[in-house]
């Protein structure tokens, strides 16, 4: 099994930075891909960016440009620092962990709110 500890979450003013953190505790030797995905109230869930162990980075529109993520192996944390952020990026923001192919098993944090006030 694999637990993933999300936090950093919280109110912001719009333009302003949060930086999130999710650390991964258990049989980590498991996961290659960690990342987020968001959730807004009354949208589905869509995934904002994610990194592999060996750096490789995928990053989706609703981020790109304001958005880094990135990881840190011996810590078995991911991060995601986001800047200028806009009252859209309101949601729930869940780390997660994804085995290799074929497998591609996930494994999910408990989520943290994240809110920016106009």
């Amino acid at each position: 099994q694999v637990q993933l500890v999300e936090s950093g979450g919280g109110l912001v003013q719009a333009g302003g930075s949060l930086r999130l953190s999710c650390a991964a505790s258990g049989n980590v030797f498991r996961i290659n891909y960690m990342g987020w995905y968001r959730q807004a109230p009354g949208k589905q869930r869509e995934v904002v960016a994610e990194i592999s162990r060996s750096g490789s980075i995928n990053y989706v529109d609703p981020g790109k440009g304001r958005f880094t993520v990135s990881r840190n192996n011996r810590k078995n944390t991911v991060y995601l620092q986001m800047n200028s952020l806009k009252a859209e990026d309101t949601a729930a923001y869940y780390c997660y962990g994804r085995t290799p192919a074929p497998r591609n098993y996930t494994y999910w944090g408990q989520g943290t709110q994240v809110t920016v006030a106009s």
